[in-house]
């Protein structure tokens, strides 16, 4: 459990400094330059993430089950999944009315990944690592709306044509990982 928490910590730290410490964030980028904070930025997320996969997979052996989710939460979340994988397609087409509706689709996406995955699993690792997905997603979606307000951002309208491609290519992706990614790299096939 001591290494999914130190890559919580690592990976949702690295992400969470924007939420914090955005002064000083921007700081550093003037300081070092964009490339530089960025390449650091990625190795030690991505040190992280090597960190939480790895505690995960080991703390999944430790089945303190803290509840039973009733099996039509599975559905549910499958349903939640299904709506996360749009939205994070959101985040990367340009001109589409999730984004100039939602303004900040990927950590919205993120919230209901983590929600989902909350309700369909009761063990303490899924609480830990949902749980912290949950509350990061939460945080930073508050703080990407304040940033917002007071930099008066404005999101452009969104395209029939670009929102179709969105939902598509969000459809797509969602069940290439259900049905075939997700057993792949996680060893869990939500449906079968």
């Amino acid at each position: 459990m001591a290494i999914l928490l130190l890559g919580l910590v690592i990976f949702l730290g690295v992400h969470s400094v924007r939420i914090v410490a955005d002064d000083w964030r921007s700081a550093q980028i003037s300081r070092h330059g964009e490339k530089t904070w960025k390449l650091g930025y990625t190795v030690v997320s991505l040190a992280g993430f090597a960190l939480l996969l790895w505690g995960y997979g080991m703390a999944r052996y430790d089945t303190t089950v803290l509840w039973n989710p009733p099996v039509a939460m599975r559905h549910f979340s499958a349903l939640l999944t299904l709506l996360a994988f749009v939205l994070l397609a959101a985040t990367y087409v340009p001109r589409n009315s999730l984004k100039a509706r939602l303004h900040h689709p990927m950590v919205i996406g993120v919230a209901l990944w983590a929600l989902a995955h909350l309700l369909a699993n009761g063990t303490l690792a899924d609480l830990l690592l949902f749980g912290s997905f949950l509350a990061w997603a939460l945080a930073s979606l508050m703080a990407a709306r304040r940033r917002d307000r007071v930099g008066g951002t404005r999101y452009p309208a969104g395209t029939m044509g670009a929102t179709l491609i969105v939902v598509a290519v969000g459809i797509a992706a969602w069940f290439a990982f259900a049905f075939w990614l997700h057993g792949l790299w996680i060893g869990v096939r939500p449906f079968g």
